[in-house]
């Protein structure tokens, strides 16, 4: 499984931290604050392991994240449809907290 790797950066304008991510779909993303940064790169890599680095005014890193991917594989749950004859859904299963 790859690795996503974040960087969140504070903005040139100083209006906020971009996070950036060839993992993104978009491109970079702007937040206000940097942990909703962190907390955005966290939920987009729940089935990744991702590594958050947070960067200052000058480049240099000041904080590091480590994210274990922990989202787990779907699982069949039988059900009735409505004629009564089971059929299979596939069902999302998240860890217990």
């Amino acid at each position: 499984m790859t690795k996503h790797v974040y960087e969140v950066r504070p903005r040139r304008d100083k209006r906020g931290f971009d996070l950036i991510s060839d993992a993104l779909p978009f491109g970079g993303l702007w937040y206000t604050q940097v942990s909703d940064a962190i907390g955005y790169a966290e939920f987009y890599s729940r089935s990744h392991d991702a590594v958050i680095r947070v960067y200052d005014e000058r480049g240099n890193v000041i904080e590091t994240h480590e994210h274990t991917g922990d989202f787990t594989k779907g699982r069949r749950i039988p059900t009735e449809s409505a004629e009564g004859a089971p059929k299979n859904l596939m069902m999302n299963t998240i860890p217990p907290v």
